[in-house]
């Protein structure tokens, strides 16, 4: 029996022999979980972090509140409303009065000059007859600045029954009283024409008074009347001619272009043909060849006033 027992303990010792056991280990193991390590959540760079990130709300924070107030000065406190006239500076205007200007800006009163909608008050301005062109600005803390850029008449023109005044562009302007002016009158151009072809008639009259002026210095001071009716020619009377003698109202035909050569050609010639062919009242200067219209037994002494 004690053999037995000694045997069976030697198989059990070297069933459980550390080396087989070993061998007998499953080839793939399991996957043990990560340990998981924590971190300090205020310490370190996340302190610093937090410290830029409490900073910046608070600078955004302290400039809304500035923005709040200081918009709540400008659009809210009496000291930038406009009350009085004397808050608009007016400049540049000669014959515009400071009360048309002012005008537009009486419904700005009470109101504070950010919250003014200067292009509009702009606009506004530039509709008086006279403005051609309105700068606007704002000075604070409670004042507006306007500056005036007026028109510039270059003829009188028939406006019904009456002679109004007419600035390059052709615009039809008001004859202001106190105000002397010296202009040729210029006819064929009406109210009801569109500003369009109101100004290329007075282009084309700007461009003979510039012409005539270079081939003669101060011949435009003879020009009594331009029709503009037709844009292909003008008809011209003169109250006379530079370098003669007589005293008498011509008037010239010419075509739109050539205006100063022409012109040289009247003053070069006029006496001779004024000689060979007694009073001259008209030359037409449309053709290669002037024709001459005159009168040999009239009187060449009934001068033309503008």
């Amino acid at each position: 029996m004690k053999a037995i027992s000694k045997n069976a303990a030697v198989a059990d010792a070297e069933s459980y022999r550390p080396d087989l056991i070993e061998g007998d280990e499953p080839r793939y193991l399991r996957r043990q979980k990560p340990v998981e390590i924590r971190r300090r959540k205020f310490g370190g760079k996340n302190l610093s972090r937090y410290r830029t990130i409490f900073g910046a709300l608070l600078m955004v924070f302290g400039c809304a509140v500035v923005a709040y107030v200081a918009g709540n000065f400008l659009l809210h406190s009496p000291k930038v409303l406009l009350l009085k006239p004397e808050q608009v500076e007016v400049t540049g205007n000669h014959i515009v009065s400071r009360e048309a200007v002012l005008a537009p800006f009486y419904k700005d009163r009470g109101r504070s000059v950010l919250r003014i909608p200067l292009d509009a008050r702009r606009s506004e301005v530039e509709k008086i007859n006279w403005v051609q062109s309105a700068s606007l600005q704002r000075i604070l803390p409670n004042r507006v600045r306007i500056d005036i850029s007026e028109r510039t008449p270059i003829a009188f023109v028939r406006n019904g029954s009456e002679l109004a005044l007419i600035d390059e562009y052709g615009k039809i302007l008001d004859r202001p009283r106190g105000e002397d002016f010296r202009f040729p009158i210029v006819t064929g151009i009406t109210d009801t024409m569109s500003d369009a072809d109101r100004q290329k008639r007075m282009q084309n009259y700007k461009e003979f008074i510039r012409s005539i002026d270079m081939a003669h210095p101060r011949s435009s001071d003879q020009v009594s009347e331009v029709d503009l009716s037709n844009l292909k020619e003008l008809r011209v009377v003169m109250a006379g001619i530079p370098g003669t003698k007589a005293s008498q109202a011509i008037t010239l035909f010419f075509n739109q272009s050539d205006f100063a050569a022409r012109y040289s050609t009247v003053v070069q010639n006029f006496s001779v043909w004024q000689a060979e062919n007694g009073c001259v009242q008209s030359i037409d200067m449309r053709y290669r060849s002037p024709v001459l219209n005159s009168d040999v037994s009239g009187s060449c002494n009934g001068g033309a006033r503008k």
